[in-house]
């Protein structure tokens, strides 16, 4: 009786199972309930800034793609150590994100001596945002009209022309930094707390020159108040069509741009990854965000994971030279 029993039992069971739909793997539902409350987008930097620019149109997007509130929460200090480090000591559920940039995800681990977080492994990559070059632009006063004049101006005077940026290890400190030993020249870097005040002192003459990203001098060079002479991109910027890259202008080999990328922290589920990586690029390649950042000299990208991992790897050793070579260390 009782094998009789086993065997009916056996055979109802095997029937219910024939019909019952096969469990979906554990991955794709995680995707799938992911994300179900507001996430967490932080900006190592103050509001106000070139990284807010990129980070509120891309909450404002995600918030609609994902369905939940996408909060920008600004927490700048130590050139972006203080946010970035909160990210990557945050759990790796998809709800803390960090708008990471070249500063703190490449060049920060070579400029200060002692780092809370390791850009290589305390974070899970998850897309390339945007790109904008740095430019050379020049006080009208100077006797340089071309970045030619300009090298000749500055070796035949070492030390003699001051450039200002954004801060010590800034890109556009370093960006000066890579061109001064390119054309084996001195110049003279003046550190500023932001660009805006560095952009002041370009403006009436207590400096001849700054290396900045495009979108901080823009208005400026487009008004005539500063002169351009030449773009650190791989490529002329949309923006300032009539300017020449480095290469072009006699520099060759010569690229160094600012950029932004999302990361998460270390140890992200693989379907999360996925899916903001699949709802980021499409966000960062909408027709509007194009346009929109477009207008400031910042590129629109939205990449793969793998090639913003491989960008980081790229990007590392190279701000690891300028760093060298500027001579800048920070405590």
């Amino acid at each position: 009786m009782s094998t009789r029993i086993f065997a009916a039992a056996f055979a109802a069971a095997a029937s219910l199972l024939s019909v019952l739909p096969l469990a979906a793997p554990a991955c794709a539902s995680a995707a799938e309930a992911y994300p179900k409350q507001a996430i967490r987008l932080v900006v190592p930097f103050p509001p106000g800034g070139p990284t807010d620019i990129v980070a509120r149109p891309l909450a404002q997007a995600l918030s609609l793609q994902l369905g939940q509130q996408v909060v920008v929460d600004n927490r700048g200090g130590a050139g972006g150590i203080i946010g970035a480090d909160l990210v990557a000591k945050s759990p790796a559920d998809g709800y803390t994100l960090l708008l990471g940039t070249v500063g703190t995800n490449a060049i920060n681990q070579s400029l200060y001596r002692k780092l809370p977080y390791q850009p290589s492994t305390d974070f899970t990559p998850i897309s390339l945002l945007a790109s904008a070059p740095v430019v050379l632009a020049v006080n009208p006063s100077l006797q340089a009209t071309t970045l030619a004049e300009f090298i000749a101006l500055a070796r035949s005077k070492p030390k003699s022309i001051a450039y200002g940026s954004a801060g010590s290890g800034s890109p556009g400190h370093l960006a000066g930094a890579m061109f001064a030993d390119a054309v084996h020249a001195e110049l003279l870097h003046v550190p500023y707390k932001g660009s805006a005040p560095a952009i002041s002192d370009l403006l009436s003459g207590q400096i001849p020159a700054m290396f900045d990203p495009v979108q901080s001098p823009l208005a400026n060079i487009r008004a005539g108040k500063l002169r351009a002479l030449a773009v650190t991109g791989a490529r002329r910027s949309p923006v300032l069509p009539d300017v020449p890259t480095m290469a072009e202008a006699g520099v060759p080999g010569y690229e160094a741009e600012a950029w932004w990328a999302l990361f998460a922290p270390a140890g992200l589920p693989a379907a999360v990854q996925q899916k903001l990586q699949a709802e980021t690029a499409r966000a960062m390649r909408s027709a509007e965000m194009r346009e929109q950042l477009g207008k400031l000299g910042i590129e629109a990208v939205g990449s793969s994971t793998a090639e913003l991992r491989a960008l980081v790897e790229s990007e590392v050793p190279k701000w690891a030279r300028a760093v060298k070579s500027s001579g800048a260390t920070v405590d």
